[in-house]
């Protein structure tokens, strides 16, 4: 059984990351996903932030590149953003998988979480707000509605798990949302060492 956080976990958990953000909605530059799960103890800080309680969002713009997960409420992008420019400088496109945090660093990856049916889905940070008390995360429509989100239920309680987040010196780091990654790799590699130890 390899050791959780050994070189050959940690590149292979990185390759999970990979395969699990690939596609157009999520274009972030995999060799800084790859790096993120490399380094060494990455995989034993991304299960630390993950057991850790998850914290309320800020009132105000108040960037975190902790890593740790935020709860709260999750609503909707009115359809009057359509087009607009986002703080990352992008246009904002209703379609896309993107969301808007108060606190996590623009083109962070995230897992967010539905408390109410436990319907989840992967999103890129690339805007600021929302600017609502309790308010955690705003939502495309496209990542809402896979949240089971409808602009007739307005908000939804999430958990917001960060998988990548940039840091301000330019390094990319695993966030707790990894953890899950990282783990689902470790249980396989337990149960394959259990099956070739049974032979």
């Amino acid at each position: 059984m390899r050791r959780l956080g050994s070189p050959m976990h940690c590149a292979f958990g990185a390759a999970v990351l990979l395969a699990a953000l690939s596609g157009p909605a999520h274009a972030a530059d995999p060799a800084s996903l790859v790096t993120a799960l490399a380094k060494p103890g990455a995989a034993e800080e991304a299960k630390r932030l993950d057991e850790l309680p998850p914290v309320s969002p800020p009132d105000r713009v108040q960037v975190d590149h902790s890593g740790r997960k935020e709860k709260g409420k999750a609503s909707i992008y009115s359809h009057s953003f359509d087009g607009r420019t986002m703080a990352n400088g992008k246009h904002y496109d209703p379609h896309a998988d993107m969301a808007a945090s108060k606190s996590l660093p623009l083109g962070t990856t995230a897992k967010v979480t539905n408390l109410e049916n436990g319907k989840s889905t992967k999103v890129k940070v690339e805007d600021r707000g929302p600017f609502v008390k309790g308010r955690v995360v705003d939502l495309a429509p496209t990542a809402a509605a896979k949240l089971g989100l409808t602009k007739k239920a307005g908000l939804a309680s999430v958990v917001v798990a960060p998988i990548t987040v940039p840091q301000s010196n330019g390094d990319v780091k695993a966030g707790a949302g990894a953890a899950e990654i990282v783990g689902t790799k470790a249980a396989e590699d337990t149960s394959a060492a259990s099956a070739s130890n049974s032979r």
